[in-house]
């Protein structure tokens, strides 16, 4: 299994693992499915910290990180998507792409990560709580997909405990 950054030449079969999550599973409650072109810039876009994990030749999963909130406040603060194909889980795959998703953020200077978690996914809940994730707040029926009324299970890990918080993030960041 290697982990590395996403190539855009590759945001077909990235978009096709989003896609596979938006159309078959609960995860996510988009329902409008993304494009190639749409990947392909958020790939651009991420200055090699949209990650895949390829075995084979084949990729099997993704992970990024984005802004969680706009503001300066919010500057030190990102969300991550990861998604895995069947064939991918139950590998270490997942714990791969985090492990190397959180550098990336750290590198970035990010403190803190939240996942976003489907209550329709207990998996990715424990997912989570195994890295070191812990649930902050469970916003009930904050979605619907499918008929049906989802919570969001927002889950957070503070990447850099102990880093004072600089003065004034609008002018330091």
């Amino acid at each position: 299994m290697i982990i590395r950054p996403a190539r855009e030449e590759e945001a077909e079969a990235v978009c096709a693992i989003a896609n596979w999550v938006i159309r078959d599973t609960l995860a996510t409650f988009n329902t409008v499915e993304k494009t190639p072109e749409q990947v392909r810039d958020q790939i651009t876009a991420s200055d090699g910290a949209y990650l895949v994990a390829e075995q084979n030749g084949e990729i099997l999963g993704h992970a990024y990180f984005f802004p969680f909130r706009s503001g300066p406040g919010y500057r030190f603060t990102a969300e991550h998507t990861i998604h895995l194909l069947p064939a991918g889980q139950g590998q270490g795959a997942g714990r791969k792409l985090m492990q190397a998703l959180e550098e990336k953020a750290k590198a970035a200077q990010i403190h803190v990560l939240i996942a976003s978690v489907s209550s329709a996914n207990p998996a990715a809940i424990g997912f989570h709580a195994a890295l070191g994730y812990a649930e902050t707040a469970r916003m009930p029926e904050l979605g619907c997909k499918n008929g049906r009324w989802l919570d969001t299970v927002f889950m957070q890990k503070i990447l850099t405990p102990g880093i004072p918080a600089p003065d004034n993030p609008g002018k330091d960041a």
